[in-house]
């Protein structure tokens, strides 16, 4: 598909690593561990175009203009429990950003979102928001989400993720369509449950090691 708001980040290893946790037999410890190396490479991309600014600095050598970046610190907001996972790779990253958590979990029998926790950084409006979750599914999560974000003051969101279905992708384009969307690769479609095919399963539990 081709989505103007979609990039798919192609890069070889991020396309390696994917490969390692859709199979089966990858234990939780190693899954965790591929999800937070594909974040570090997944937060480049989708920081590739943030505002820097000059100031002065020295050298051991001499004087110069040198960038940092510019603005309000950026906030990070983790779609419970899963976006954790991609979370942690993108503090390491860049440490400075501020933090905050969507508890939501997907009624299993209408699919539909249901939260049980909400705490964002202030000043929200003047911050570029990058919201996290692995899975773009039904996006019906992903959506409840980002609308109380906007609730919040955000008005500069990108979303991260690591599979993204193209009905998922519909439905937040349509429904947020200034929403910009990473992800490391788009699969094939849902099956009748709302879990991605061929996907890897639901990444919380193959984290966590829960069913």
């Amino acid at each position: 598909m081709n989505e103007p708001n979609v990039t798919v980040v192609d890069h070889p290893l991020v396309q390696h690593k994917l490969t390692l946790m859709r199979e089966e037999d990858t234990s939780s410890a190693q899954f965790r561990t591929l999800l937070k190396e594909i974040s570090l490479l997944l937060t480049y991309e989708v920081l590739r175009d943030i505002p820097v600014e000059m100031r002065p600095i020295r050298t051991p050598m001499e004087e110069m203009q040198a960038p940092v970046l510019a603005g309000k610190k950026l906030a990070f907001i983790s779609v419970l429990r899963a976006g954790n996972g991609l979370l942690d790779g993108m503090l390491d990253l860049v440490p400075s950003a501020r933090v905050g958590y969507i508890g939501l979990y997907r009624d299993h029998e209408t699919l539909l979102p249901v939260e049980y926790y909400f705490k964002v950084p202030k000043d929200m409006e003047d911050r570029l928001v990058i919201a996290v979750d692995p899975m773009l599914a039904t996006a019906n999560s992903i959506t409840a989400a980002i609308d109380r974000l906007k609730e919040a003051g955000a008005t500069n969101i990108r979303f991260v993720c690591l599979l993204a279905a193209p009905e998922g992708i519909k439905a937040l384009s349509e429904a947020h369509p200034d929403v910009q969307i990473f992800t490391a690769a788009i699969d094939s479609h849902l099956n009748e449950n709302g879990y991605i095919i061929p996907g890897l399963g639901d990444a919380g539990d193959r984290m966590f090691g829960t069913k």
